[in-house]
């Protein structure tokens, strides 16, 4: 298996394939499940094209609370088989299949009450040490301890005295919810699937009572063009009842939008080596650490408005510092906010009207001939809902096949950049003595591309110019800029500042001082004229000043009227054949 580039060029060749051919699979939705979804189906033998309206990852994918973790809390709900899943699939991702991308984290959770709550929280937490060691992939993972007082405020200096009386240390993991997803796109194309952003299905294609395929909408150019598949896989998450309506019947199930929103501080806010994990009144808060940085969520609100620009309001932010400066000895303010992003949640709609309380399960449906509909679920377990979704898929189209099709492998199918990384990390200083980079920004790489730095680097030996960090932004090399466009599918400015680095969100400005630095690094990859430069360096600062105005609102109505005066941006080819 040999690394494929999400170049302009694959992307063209991808579109083209699509036109052409008759797929098996046909999946809808760039994001984890979609990604997942894509690789099961092509690591199966299949015939797999994957379409995305906008970019990898560019909904829910992108707008977690960044861990892979097994859901301390779904014990108290005694979930135990949901904690057993993620635990599993926690430990796969941190041993095989993402080392690369998914690390260890540890997290305290502070004791309030001094004999029976640490007798409590200390059992689940040792069942949830135990489920991780049996599901054969938590062998690494630190063993969770008890901590005093004292102790506790060693760890996290600036946790309040009076805020705890003990604490229990325990560890999970951490993922770039926006690069792994990506990542499983590329992987997929890697495997023979035919990928394609910015790439909108605006209706299905049907022959009598069974889907067909779908007529699709390049969004880069404005063409329409039919899809033909044996089984249509929809994993569009919070856009799973739209999606569902192009089939002309009522679904089996249906799915609510539940709004998380999260905040990011510096990391000299908050004084300490660990997360934190807080009970509120309605869920639980957690305070992450996050390179330079700590990320504090989340929220747990129904939504019903704009699913593709979901809005934080002040409120929402207000909730958030309230909560986590209960237990900080100095307060943080809304000065201290470097970023704030807000995600939805793909719940299964149930009789309880609390979010909170709405199904983290999945559901499959085949209600339909030749659809698949996948909802449901939490991020850690993308893959169990891939393989199950692929399963209806293909025993929908076993009739149409001549062959058998055999069963999932995904669980021994490393991502791409996985290979190689542990060798490769142990080599970190003689790549950089080799590359005149320091070793900091070696690992920095490494966590990002894996064994794939070598791809980054031999753009920095043919190009120099490149190993100069961005401007307002030297977490990241000019380098990763045109990596992104080059080799992983980034179309557009916010793209890169968005998702395939995290600047809008680690920097006070937003990304707004790279922006013009970044559009003419893409430009050239891209062959963007200097008006379309301006177009997207005026289009994210639309973006960016519309997000801080629905961050002064006072509710999710306000909040999400004032996000909606950025518009999308427009391709100037489209703009024109529009025209």
């Amino acid at each position: 298996m040999r690394a494929v580039p999400l170049s302009p060029e694959t992307r063209q060749a991808a579109l083209d394939a699509l036109r052409d051919e008759t797929l098996d699979i046909l999946v809808i939705g760039g994001g984890v499940v979609g990604g997942g979804a894509a690789l099961d189906a092509a690591t199966r033998g299949l015939g797999v094209g994957l379409v995305e309206a906008r970019d990898f990852a560019s909904g829910t994918s992108s707008r977690s609370s960044k861990l892979m973790h097994g859901g301390l809390r779904y014990l108290e709900m005694l979930d135990f088989r949901l904690v057993a899943e993620a635990l599993k699939e926690r430990g796969l991702s941190l041993q095989k299949l993402a080392p690369h991308l998914v690390r260890e984290v540890p997290f305290l959770y502070p004791l309030t009450h001094p004999v029976w709550e640490r007798f409590y929280a200390g059992s689940g937490v040792a069942l949830y040490d135990a489920m991780s060691k049996a599901s054969g992939y938590g062998q690494d993972v630190p063993l969770h301890r008890h901590l005093t007082r004292r102790g506790a405020r060693r760890v996290m200096p600036s946790l309040r005295k009076d805020a705890l009386v003990g604490a229990i240390q325990y560890y999970d993991g951490q993922v770039d919810d926006a690069r792994h997803t990506m990542f499983l796109a590329r992987t997929a194309a890697a495997y023979g699937a035919h990928v394609a952003t910015r790439t909108r299905v605006v209706s299905l294609l049907r022959e009598g009572d069974r889907v067909t395929g779908a007529r699709v909408k390049d969004l880069e150019t404005g063409d329409e063009f039919d899809i033909r598949a044996r089984v249509v896989l929809n994993a569009t998450g919070v856009w799973t009842d739209e999606t569902q309506s192009f089939a002309g019947e009522r679904g089996q199930f249906h799915v609510r939008a539940s709004k998380g929103v999260h905040l990011v501080v510096p990391r000299d806010r908050i004084r300490g080596d660990s997360g934190l994990i807080l009970r509120t009144e309605k869920s639980v808060l957690f305070v992450i650490p996050w390179g330079r940085h700590w990320i504090i969520g989340t929220t747990d609100t129904d939504w019903s408005l704009s699913k593709d620009h979901p809005a934080a309001s002040r409120s929402d932010i207000d909730y958030l510092l309230e909560h986590v400066n209960r237990v900080l000895v100095e307060p943080l303010t809304h000065d201290d906010v470097e970023g704030v992003y807000a995600g939805l949640r793909p719940l299964l709609a149930g009789e309880d009207e609390a979010t909170s309380k709405l199904s983290r399960e999945h559901a499959v449906s085949t209600s339909v001939k030749g659809l698949v509909v996948i909802a449901g679920g939490k991020y850690t377990t993308y893959r169990v809902m891939a393989k199950d979704a692929v399963d209806a898929a293909v025993h929908g189209m076993s009739a149409l096949l001549d062959r058998k099709v055999p069963p999932c492998c995904t669980e021994d199918v490393p991502l791409l950049g996985a290979d190689g990384y542990e060798a490769l990390w142990n080599q970190r200083q003689r790549l950089a003595a080799t590359h005149g980079v320091g070793v900091g920004r070696i690992e920095h790489l490494l966590r990002r591309y894996g064994s794939l730095i070598t791809e980054v680097l031999e753009l920095v030996s043919e190009r120099p110019d490149l190993s100069a960090p961005l401007a307002g932004a030297d977490d990241y090399l000019r380098a990763e800029v045109v990596y992104a466009a080059t080799h992983e599918g980034a179309r557009h400015l916010e793209d890169v500042i968005a998702r395939r680095t995290r600047i809008s969100i680690e920097t006070f400005d937003r990304g707004t001082t790279v922006a013009a630095e970044v559009a003419d690094l893409m430009g050239d990859v891209l062959g963007w004229s200097e008006s379309q430069r301006e177009t997207e360096v005026e289009h994210y600062l639309k973006r960016v000043e519309a997000e801080r105005e629905s961050q002064t609102m006072p509710d999710d109505e306000t909040a999400d009227a004032a996000r909606m005066g950025a518009p999308d941006v427009v391709p100037v080819s489209h703009a024109r054949s529009s025209a």
